[in-house]
């Protein structure tokens, strides 16, 4: 018998889906542990203590952060059932659209599941049951009220307040109406396989169909999105191909790419001054609204790995997306002070 791997997580963390929907298409043996790990610390050792964590059936070490773990198993044996596309421009536009959905379409989920009712109370019943199996009413109920404290108190570090509303609910419906193409003819961004970034939008917007006042707006102006998930959350059985490197785009990735280069990109390139000047926050003018939020290192880790990853491509490839992360607004983060 084979190595078998664990993976501990919740449904309600779209970092797990999305590593669970990776091992799932990649066809690597694991065991789904649902859990919150910080309510039992003494059992982990990784640090940061995020969900999800993977646990190796080889040598029992931990890992976190969904991004490099992906890699690394890419690179253990990556294989016929690669995540990142072969062609090295489509691989560098799967990248970045994976940092898009990772690190901004969070700000959707928070603010829908945490700003008010019925989403409110729907998350904190899901969430405590999930991880408390047999756990009594009071049980579920005292577990409910701290960890619905413990995420709305977190709501202003990531930006999601009354004030910056109107720009993550837009944000929310130009994501979706990105993703027309692709779900409507049953596609994912980069070919008939899905990529790493198909997988880090799955693991975002599967939680906005999940919770009730997103998931209502997403079945009225996207229904055929919520067929796409779940495609996505077990891809196992799918084989596909690839896009040839010289096909156009498609629809879905050069509007994801405007979007993201719109809000996003700019993003980045506040809070990597905020951080440089040592400013604990930052307001940023994103689409016509002033956006405010509490400055992160991680993302400036983010943005250098990205400069990497385009300096590393050769010199042809760059030219040949230069002009589409102009046109994007993408440029300026991605080439940084060079």
């Amino acid at each position: 018998m084979g190595v078998r791997h664990i993976l501990y997580g919740v449904n309600g963390s779209p970092y797990s889906i999305k590593v669970r929907a990776i091992l799932r298409y990649r066809r690597i043996p694991f065991d789904w542990v649902q859990t919150f790990p910080y309510t039992e610390p003494e059992r982990w050792h990784v640090r940061p203590l995020v969900l999800p964590i993977f646990e190796r059936g080889d040598d029992g070490s931990q890992h976190v952060d969904s991004t490099p773990l992906a890699q690394v198993l890419e690179a253990e044996d990556g294989g016929a059932r690669s995540i990142y596309p072969d062609d090295a421009g489509q691989r560098f536009l799967a990248l970045l659209l994976e940092d898009f959905a990772d690190e901004w379409l969070t700000k959707p989920i928070f603010w829908y599941r945490w700003a008010r009712e019925p989403d409110i109370s729907h998350a904190r019943e899901w969430l405590s049951r999930e991880v408390n199996p047999g756990a009594s009413r009071a049980e579920l109920d005292a577990f409910g009220a701290a960890f619905q404290e413990r995420q709305i108190s977190r709501m202003p570090l990531v930006g999601c307040t009354p004030e910056n509303e109107p720009l993550i609910e837009a944000s929310f419906l130009a994501t979706m109406d990105a993703m027309t193409a692709s779900t409507e003819d049953g596609r994912w961004l980069f070919g008939t396989r899905p990529s790493v970034a198909d997988f880090a939008l799955y693991g975002m917007l599967r939680q906005l169909a999940t919770d009730p006042t997103p998931r209502d707006i997403l079945l009225a102006r996207q229904p055929a999105l919520r067929d796409w998930l779940d495609r996505t959350d077990d891809a196992s059985g799918i084989d596909g191909a690839w896009s040839p490197a010289d096909a156009p785009l498609s629809d879905t990735v050069t509007a994801l790419l405007h979007h993201s280069g719109a809000v996003y990109a700019p993003f980045l390139l506040a809070n990597e001054a905020a951080v440089a000047a040592g400013e604990s926050e930052f307001t940023v003018a994103l689409e016509g609204h002033d956006f405010s939020q509490t400055s992160f290192p991680y993302q400036v880790k983010c943005l250098t790995i990205l400069r990497r990853e385009w300096g590393d491509l050769n010199g042809e490839v760059r030219a040949q997306l230069t002009p589409l992360l102009e046109d994007a607004g993408w440029l300026p983060a991605i080439q940084g002070n060079n």
